[in-house]
């Protein structure tokens, strides 16, 4: 999901960076136990070629994180390890063992042209690949049945999802939702979806806070790793201390201030305009 959001005041932030400028000033973060999050518009080529080329230059540096990703659905986990055993070099295998149901953008999944680089980068440096992702399955039952159809008490106790959401981070996580869905959603299913983001924010928490020792990067969605709505907000204080945290965002997009430690733009991706099929609905 696209997330267009707020005002934009780069001088209240770290920084901003733009492809001509380049993102080089803030690259010395992504080292030791650093724990980084870097964002996307899941379909903007040039995002991912900037950011695989950032994540390239860390790796040839000396920086040893855990790789944890969106793209994988937690419960794959297995089917990771199992094909890094079978062909400890073949990022193909890993996807087709760990996402055999999203090969193809056109088909609702990921376009793993873009995502194919980062598992590779996974196995030639031998560094711990995590799935970081709750199912979609399992988010459509959180939006119909609440966290409790998919999460016993003990699992939400460890996610925190057992705590009250405060209301200014509930309205600005529908506000998000209303705008990404291109304000084409009832209002009464908002705060149902909602609890859906916030869940998968939480799981994704848990995956980088459990590989934080050695430095971890987290590749999500631009949402996902805002300091003021995603899975930052769900991390303890000591690992958001270590946090570093980079949006890449389309020109025309804004972000409040303090969402991201820094920005980096590129030309919008070229595509049907996202709310046209929505709206002649």
């Amino acid at each position: 999901m696209r997330h267009v959001i707020g005002l934009l005041l780069c001088a209240a932030l770290l920084g901003c960076s733009t492809p001509a400028a380049g993102p080089r000033g803030w690259e010395s973060a992504l080292r030791g136990n650093a724990v980084v999050m870097l964002g996307e518009v899941h379909d903007n080529p040039e995002q991912h070629r900037l950011r695989l080329d950032v994540l390239r230059r860390a790796l040839a540096a000396g920086w040893r994180p855990a790789i944890v990703m969106e793209q994988f659905d937690i419960e794959r986990q297995a089917d990771i390890e199992r094909a890094r055993r079978e062909q400890p070099q073949d990022p193909q295998h890993v996807i087709e063992l760990a996402a055999p149901r999203a090969q193809a953008s056109a088909a609702g999944g990921w376009n793993w042209d873009f995502y194919r680089p980062y598992v590779a980068l996974a196995l030639q440096y031998n560094l711990p690949l995590r799935a970081a992702n709750l199912s979609r399955a399992d988010a459509e039952k959180v939006v119909s049945s609440g966290y409790s159809a998919v999460f016993d008490s003990a699992r939400l106790g460890e996610l925190k999802l057992d705590r009250p959401i405060p209301a200014s981070w509930q309205r600005s996580q529908e506000a998000e939702i209303d705008t990404g869905h291109c304000h084409a959603l009832p209002a009464t299913l908002l705060p149902a979806m909602a609890r859906a983001q916030l869940a998968r924010d939480a799981v994704m928490a848990q995956v980088v806070s459990e590989h934080a020792a050695q430095g971890v990067v987290l590749l999500a969605g631009d949402g996902h790793v805002r300091r003021d709505l995603g899975v930052p907000r769900w991390l303890e204080d000591a690992l958001r201390k270590r946090l570093f945290t980079v949006g890449y965002l389309e020109r025309g997009d804004t972000a409040p201030p303090g969402a991201y430690d820094r920005i980096v733009y590129t030309a919008p991706a070229a595509r049907t305009p996202p709310c046209e099929h929505l709206l002649q609905r």
